[in-house]
Order: C-alpha cells, then structure tokens, then sequence
C-alpha cells in the first residue's frame, strides 16, 4: 500500500519506520528541512515510562487562579478568543477527577511500556546512535504533602506494572549528592530505576538515515509544505502541497500541533493545544557536582537529564501564550546553577523552545478517521519522545489489522 506520513517529528518517523517495516512504500512530507528540528528538536530527552500520568488531574483546579495569575510560574495558562481553546480547556476540566486520572494513567502506561518494547525492537533491527542510557529517574519532592501524593500515585502504579521505590531525604543525597543544595527543601523522592535519556534530534536523524536506505525504501520530502488535504465523497483525494498534489492510499496525519489545522482542513476535528516548553542544554564541566539519574523537580516542574557531556534542562507549560515568555531560558539556565552549582557551563547552554501538541485529556488519538484514507497520530504533547515508538505500532498494527500491541479504544479518534 501506498502510504504518506505528514510529519517528520519523532511520531511521524516513528510511524514511518513502522509503516515501511510492514512493506508499505512509505513517503513522508515535512515543511522543514531537517527531521526532528520542531518539537522533537530539544525536548526534555527523558525516555519516562513510569511517568506519564496526565496533565488534568483534581489538584490543577485548585491552582487554576495561580496559574492564570503568576506569569513567572512553571504553568501558565494565559485566555484567548479562540473557541477551540475554550472547548479544549472545558474538556479538559471535565477530565480533573481522580476517576479519569487513574483510567488515563492506566491507558498511557500501557502505550509506554509498549512503546518502551517498540523502540528495543526497532533498534534490535536497524541499531541507531543517539545517547540512549538507562540511568534511573528521581523524582524529588518539596513538601510532605507533595511526597504523600507521591508515594499514593507509586502505589497505584505498582498495580500496573511498575516498580518504583520512595526514598527518604537522606537516602536521595546518598544517591545524588549533588542535590545538596536542596537539603533544606528536600522531603525525599521516588526512584524508578528503569527510565532512560536519550537526544530525541539526533534519534531522528538516524531513523531518516534508516528510512532512506534500499531496507526501507522511504522517501523522505522535507522542505514540502503541506497546504491542506483535499476530501471529496467522505474520501481523502489528495494532499496539497507546496510543490503540488500527493496521492496516496493511506495519509497518516502525524504533524504535532499542525494537526489541528490539517484536520480541520478535511473536517475532521484533532482536539490539540499547543503547550510551550523551554530548556538549555549545557556542556558538563564538573560531572561530580552534577546528576547522574534523571532528575525532576516536582516543585519546580523542571527536568534535568545528563546526556552525552551535557545536561538537558527543560521546564515551563504555557498554554495559549502567544510567543516564547521573556526570561524563561535564563531562569532556567540561573536554577541549574543554583541547584547543581558548578556542574555546567550554563553561559554557553543552546537554547530551545517549541510547542507540544496535547489532548485534554493527554491521551494522544491514534487510529483511523471518518474520512476514508486519513488515519491520525497526534497529541502526545509532552510525551512525545517516550510514546512514539508505542503509538507508531498500535497505528502500524491497525492498518495491517493485526491484533492491536494496546486496546485501541482509548486512543480511538
């Protein structure tokens, strides 16, 4: 079968590779000219299995008046005149409760560890370069309520399969005495030994590399703006271009937050927001002061992740910003300093921001639509990196009508 995939982005090269290792000749379109280099480019490069509970839970309505109201806060959600963001946002309200908190949490853990077991079989097969280590993931509390929730939420998620310790105060400086600087705010933390890092950009240039060869057969169209999909009788026709018509059996719709736009475009409604993000990512110039695991700072909501003689800083949710917040790269360059004093280069960090396509209720849409010829894979906002191997099988699985690698119906568009 004949297969477009719009989006180069690890989803939409992900489904490719999945897509193409099925037999079908793939082709994947991209505004950009280099894989990888929107959202995908410098995201928080934690590969979290464990950790993919979603964004709507009873808590954020509580401290929905601080984040419409601290600028300088971790998640800011700022109102527009936008009716699509005003549905987004009463969904995502409707999804605030714990009954829908521990469904979700259930869903996305199964499409994580699947995909956890997508991306070993992908690099069993075709073996790719991309500062992939398994170092253990910390997740620190500030508060003895915050580690009360913690400890519950690791219980729940023992029940699904995850294996996860809380450690004391004293215990998370043991493991990471660069914490240190923290004692006084530190109320202990829980550990997943299993999580990894990885540089999500460079994993994309190696599945392209990957994709191109004889192998494969790919055909990768970057520097190819998608302009809208043309639908005639409930039936995908063409996908138009800036350098004409495509044609295809199959179009996978799998663009981030441009999804929204190119669905609409068919009449089909991909219920994505763009959340902001921000991080650094600065050489290591004193390892022995810096993390050796995956950091989170819950308090904070900011994650630190070692990745090949650099350290990945990334933080900030905004929703409905309209351009990168002034400061925020700084913010986060003087909290590295001052958690892990010493430890990085932070004056010569590169920086980044992009936009994170997420659903109200954090489960991407996966699968196919009511237009005949356009199946979807979007919206795995923040999660992109550690559920796209995952969400590329199950869309690869429901084309070739094999039995599904998760229930679908979660994901169902």
């Amino acid at each position: 079968m004949r297969v477009t995939v719009i989006g180069a982005g690890i989803v939409g090269l992900a489904t490719a590779w999945w897509l193409a290792h099925d037999g079908h000749a793939v082709t994947v379109l991209d505004e950009a000219a280099e894989p990888g280099s929107g959202t995908s480019y410098a995201n928080g490069a934690q590969l979290s299995y464990s950790y993919v509970a979603p964004l709507a839970e009873p808590g954020v309505l509580s401290n929905l008046p601080k984040y419409l109201l601290d600028r300088n806060g971790p998640l800011r959600f700022e109102p527009r005149a936008d009716p699509a963001q005003w549905a987004w946002l009463l969904r995502f309200i409707g999804a605030c409760n714990a009954g829908a908190a521990a469904r979700g949490t259930a869903s996305l853990l199964r499409l994580a560890f699947a995909s956890r077991d997508a991306l070993y079989a992908m690099l069993a097969q075709t073996p790719m370069q991309f500062d992939h280590v398994r170092n253990g993931k910390l997740v620190v509390q500030s508060s003895a309520g915050a580690m009360r929730a913690a400890e519950a939420q690791m219980r729940l998620q023992a029940t699904l399969g995850c294996e996860q310790q809380a450690l004391t105060a004293g215990e998370c400086l043991a493991l990471e005495p660069g914490l240190a600087s923290i004692r006084d705010r530190l109320t202990g933390g829980i550990l997943t030994p299993s999580e990894e890092v990885g540089d999500c950009y460079k994993l994309c240039l190696e599945l392209a590399r990957v994709l191109a060869t004889p192998e494969f057969g790919t055909t990768l169209l970057l520097g190819t703006r998608v302009e809208r999909l043309v639908v005639e009788a409930g039936r995908l026709r063409a996908v138009r271009t800036s350098k004409g018509d495509h044609d295809a059996d199959l179009t996978v719709l799998a663009a981030g937050v441009a999804a929204r736009a190119l669905g609409r475009s068919a009449g089909v409604t991909v219920p994505v927001l763009p959340i902001r993000g921000y991080s650094i990512t600065a050489p290591v110039r004193a390892s022995n002061r810096g993390p050796r695991h995956s950091i989170t700072d819950s308090a904070r909501k900011t994650v630190y992740a070692p990745l090949g003689g650099a350290l990945r800083v990334a933080g900030f949710a905004e929703i409905g910003t309209r351009g990168p917040t002034p400061g925020r790269v700084e913010a986060l360059a003087r909290e590295t300093d001052a958690i892990f004093p010493g430890a990085c280069d932070t004056g010569s960090a590169t920086t980044w921001t992009g936009l994170r396509p997420a659903t109200p209720t954090s489960l991407p849409v996966i699968g196919p639509t009511r237009i005949q010829g356009l199946a979807l894979n979007a919206g795995q906002g923040a999660l992109g990196f550690t559920l796209a191997a995952g969400s590329a099988r199950l869309l690869a699985d429901l084309v070739a009508g094999r039995a599904p690698v998760v229930d679908p119906v979660p994901f169902r568009p």
